[in-house]
């Protein structure tokens, strides 16, 4: 992975990781359903592209879920934030 991606990835987990309850993941989620869709993560991160977000979303429902984040920290593919 680029180091370019694995920033993103990093910075992704910082947002998606830090749950629901925080500001920030109330400002990705902005529908409120609990889930992260593409465009939801675009918004916060323009840098994250379609591919990268593949990645992420494992089962492929266009949405990324706990335990996708969780999957994808424990691979090394996120940084869970310090703390």
């Amino acid at each position: 992975m680029t180091t370019s991606k694995n920033m993103t990835m990093t910075a992704i987990a910082l947002l998606v990781v830090a749950g629901s309850a925080s500001a920030q993941a109330a400002s990705v989620d902005v529908n409120g359903d609990g889930f992260y869709s593409l465009p939801e993560v675009q918004a916060a991160m323009p840098e994250m592209t379609q591919d990268d977000f593949l990645v992420l979303d494992v089962n492929g429902d266009g949405l990324l879920d706990a335990a996708e984040v969780e999957a994808a920290t424990q691979a090394g593919l996120l940084t869970a934030p310090e703390g």
